[in-house]
């Protein structure tokens, strides 16, 4: 089983896109899949756009209060390990509801899952002219602000978005952590912060190089890169002298 699970906030114009492409993909895959949404408190039509999609996919949407991101990571991340039946043949893939992941790319993450890896990081290609400016900016700057103090080896991207993990990794995430939250920090430093407490728990960590889509997202990015990166610092600061080491397929 595969656990797609999605964290959304305002992503009206998006998300019934993703969702529809996802299912597209999946038809011609021989993979049962469940698809968790958790709704952080949107204002727009995020709820109504969800609600159609229930009858044609096997579909949840979980919170309906703004947590943040962190937290929604968290939520999907715990109702998938409370879902699975085989935690070591099944697996969280995290994509973004901003059609930013392109669910075309997920073949290629389930391959090398399925060829032995326990997490897999889709790390994104050197900046194209779609990337929005703040992205670019926050890019450049990200590995200079955590470098000092986190060790990535083998993770050229370790903020990228788009991830797979093995649900027994999640499932002992959870044991360890026990009723504290999975990850800390938000946006860019969550999705490192869990690459390095996910990592410990893996056997073997891939990563593959996949170019995520600015230019199809009906929004401005909300990439702030000084800011951003000033709560980059502060995450890095906090998570001083944890490493994690990948294998390249």
């Amino acid at each position: 089983m595969l656990y797609f699970c999605i964290p959304a906030y305002n992503e009206a114009p998006t998300i019934g896109l993703l969702l529809w492409r996802l299912r597209k993909v999946f038809q011609e895959q021989p993979r049962e899949y469940e698809v968790l949404v958790y709704d952080d408190g949107s204002t727009d039509a995020t709820a109504e756009t969800l609600e159609p999609y229930r009858k044609v996919m096997p579909l949840t949407v979980l919170g309906g209060t703004r947590v943040g991101y962190a937290a929604a990571v968290d939520a999907l991340c715990r109702e998938a390990s409370k879902r699975t039946r085989y935690p070591r043949r099944d697996a969280i893939v995290l994509l973004q509801a901003d059609f930013t992941d392109q669910p075309e790319h997920l073949p290629e993450l389930i391959k090398r899952f399925d060829g032995g890896a326990d997490v897999v990081v889709a790390e994104r290609p050197v900046d194209a002219m779609t990337v929005p400016q703040q992205v670019r900016t926050l890019r450049k700057m990200a590995p200079w602000v955590v470098r000092p103090f986190v060790s990535v080896f083998g993770v050229r991207d370790p903020f990228a978005t788009l991830r797979l993990f093995r649900v027994s990794v999640i499932r002992d995430l959870i044991k360890e952590r026990g009723d504290q939250p999975l990850i800390a920090g938000d946006g860019w430093g969550a999705n490192v912060d869990l690459l390095l407490r996910a990592a410990p728990l893996a056997r073997r960590i891939e990563t593959v190089e996949l170019a995520p889509r600015y230019d199809v997202r009906a929004r401005a990015t909300r990439v702030r890169a000084w800011s951003d990166a000033m709560g980059l610092l502060r995450f890095a600061r906090s998570a001083r002298g944890r490493s994690v080491r990948a294998t390249r397929a």
